[in-house]
């Protein structure tokens, strides 16, 4: 009977440790992301990388932010082992000058089931950029970039298309590329570099999905820590047509 009992407690111990072991880890890359110093107005985002180094997959259930100026998206499906995803954090400046520091709770069925990243920086009011002193603006990072428009040709209606823009930083100090604004609401951007050293370059992809029939000259403003030029303007052109499977369906019924 003893022996037996000695047996069972061995096995319960084994499938106990397998247990824990067996379990998704998500690490985080950083976990505080400073935006510098943003114009009134920006909507800044940064994606917070994150790798699940576990053997199991990793499912984050919510993502908790301090307050509502700040807007996250991460991904619904499982993070499979040595996967890497991302959280994105959105924070609307609008009506908030001044410094600020905010927290976001991550909750996952991770080890650590409760993580927080933390956001920062400073909003200076949109007139502010002319009180900078000479030496801030010789010191201030510098957003510069080849060309200032993209052809796409003729693309459908809600065609997924991608443009590429090298941007270089030509200041002295680390370029960030803190969000962009257009009227459409149909473009996304992501860089290859979140911080862009002074001399260093970066890719810039714009993803473009039209929504309406009409030639369109859709211009992105990209907004940076550039004190001297924070919102530099590109083109996107394009010629939008139907979706050549609606027009067959279109053709089939008449």
């Amino acid at each position: 009977m003893s022996k037996r009992w000695s047996l069972a407690v061995l096995l319960f111990l084994v499938l106990a440790g397998f247990s824990v072991r067996a379990q998704g880890d998500l690490r985080f890359e950083k976990q505080t992301h400073d935006f510098g110093t943003i114009t009134e107005g920006t909507f800044a985002s940064y994606e917070f990388r994150v790798k699940n180094v576990g053997n199991q997959p990793a499912i984050i259930s919510d993502v908790r932010p301090a307050c509502g100026c700040t807007t996250p998206t991460w991904p619904k499906e499982p993070i499979l082992p040595g996967k890497i995803a991302a959280i994105k954090a959105v924070y609307n400046s609008t009506g908030r000058p001044g410094a600020f520091h905010k927290s976001i709770s991550i909750v996952s069925d991770g080890v650590a089931q409760s993580q927080v990243l933390y956001i920062k920086g400073n909003v200076v009011p949109k007139d502010q950029k002319s009180f900078y002193t000479p030496e801030q603006k010789a010191n201030s990072p510098r957003l510069a970039v080849g060309n200032t428009s993209y052809s796409f040709g003729k693309l459908e209606k809600g065609q997924k298309s991608i443009a590429r823009f090298t941007v270089k930083n030509t200041g002295r100090q680390d370029l960030i590329i803190q969000g962009i604004k257009s009227d459409c609401n149909c473009v996304t951007y992501k860089v290859s570099e979140p911080s862009i050293k002074a001399g260093q370059t970066a890719t810039l992809e714009l993803t473009y999905v039209p929504a309406v029939l009409k030639e369109h000259n859709e211009v992105v403003t990209i907004l940076s820590n550039d004190i001297i030029m924070p919102a530099l303007k590109l083109t996107l052109k394009a010629t939008i047509v139907e979706q050549t499977a609606s027009q067959h369906m279109l053709r089939q019924g008449n």
